[in-house]
């Protein structure tokens, strides 16, 4: 368990090619795998590695995912001591409540971060997926004396039109101190993708910060990780388990379609670092007469009475009789009604697909309904 490190979470990053879903809420508060929301697999992180004092900067839209996070009692961050601090914007003299980068986020926040008692800070976004603890990272921080460590895994693939925040590494011979940083490269060099997680030092991160802010800077990476790439001793640790990124609505919808692979879903929900969410009590999912399903996760609450095949049903969904669904997913309390028919499709909360309609998008271009839609 790791007590000499605090964390702090960015969630205001911008993402345009999340298209609809997120027109009401941040990427953080986008539902995820039938019941989570993104925010959850690094709020569990966290606290799987005995994190318990986590700041978490919000930017807009951010009224969803405070009210999912609440206290953070289901994360066990309601505390005396330390806890969860809920970071909104706010204007001042100095700020103006609208970040124009996660810098001046970072300057806006920094009481939080000075008056934390540990020495290290965990630093991470919000739409990277994982299940892991920092323990390891950590140690090897300390035994490094490096001055960043920056966790990253092999991604090989890699799309130029959906290029969203991707920082790439490369290493000096060692293979393990970075000697270049790519910064949403074009024809990128290096297979080696950072996970949004850095381990620095509180007081060189202060004075990183105050440094670039007071020169107008705008982006951590870009104006202090690659400004300062030769000068700092920047360490990699390679994280081999599973990682989602979810930049777009593409990526979301090839994430959430691998949790139907045993080997992907066993290792995102990894019984030994729980994946905590907020409690909601529902019903046990009800199937009818009529009902098909095959390779399906379902939430609680969901009345089936048609046929289901290769989907993600959040809680509260109903497919009546008659009705197809393929491919899809289908957010908290839609209503697919009889003789509809649906393949890779993504329908947020309280849609309703009229009887009879067909919907159909293609693999890799999913089509996606914003929330309370009726079709």
């Amino acid at each position: 368990m790791i007590q000499d490190a605090f964390g702090l979470i960015f969630t205001g990053e911008d993402n345009p090619l999340m298209h609809d879903l997120t027109l009401s809420r941040a990427v953080a508060a986008v539902p995820y795998g039938g019941r989570y929301r993104v925010i959850d697999f690094i709020l569990s992180d966290f606290v799987n590695s005995g994190i318990f004092t986590v700041g978490l900067i919000t930017q807009k839209n951010y009224h969803s995912l405070m009210d999912h996070l609440g206290t953070g009692k289901e994360w066990d961050l309601n505390r005396k001591r330390g806890g969860l601090f809920l970071l909104p914007p706010f204007s001042t003299k100095d700020n103006t409540g609208v970040y124009r980068g996660d810098i001046d986020a970072y300057h806006s926040v920094m009481q939080f971060v000075r008056h934390s008692n540990q020495k290290y800070l965990v630093l991470s976004g919000s739409h990277t997926l994982f299940n892991t603890t920092f323990e390891q990272i950590v140690k090897q921080h300390k035994e490094t004396g490096a001055d960043i460590t920056i966790m990253y895994n092999e991604d090989p693939e890699f799309n130029p039109e959906e290029q969203n925040r991707d920082l790439r590494l490369l290493f000096d011979e060692d293979g393990r101190r970075v000697r270049e940083l790519e910064w949403n490269p074009r024809y990128p060099r290096s297979n080696y993708r950072s996970c949004e997680i850095i381990i620095i030092d509180k007081a060189l991160f202060e004075d990183l910060v105050e440094e670039s802010y007071s020169r107008g800077g705008l982006d951590f990476v870009r104006d202090i990780l690659l400004t300062h790439v030769h000068e700092l001793n920047i360490m990699g640790w390679r994280y081999d388990g599973y990682v989602a990124r979810i930049d777009s609505v593409n990526t979301y919808f090839k994430h959430n379609m691998e949790l139907l692979k045993k080997k992907d879903a066993y290792d995102i929900y990894n019984m030994k670092h729980p994946i905590y969410t907020k409690v909601k009590d529902e019903i046990p999912a009800k199937y009818g007469e009529h009902a098909d399903v095959h390779n399906v996760v379902m939430a609680d609450g969901c009345n089936i009475d048609g046929t289901v095949e290769n989907s993600i049903l959040f809680r509260g969904v109903k497919v009546e009789r008659g009705a197809v669904v393929k491919n899809a997913i289908i957010m908290q309390g839609s209503t697919i009604r009889s003789g509809a028919k649906l393949d890779h499709v993504i329908l947020d909360k309280g849609v309703t697909v009229t009887e009879g309609r067909t919907l159909n998008g293609y693999e890799g271009i999913p089509l996606v309904f914003r929330k309370n839609l009726t079709i």
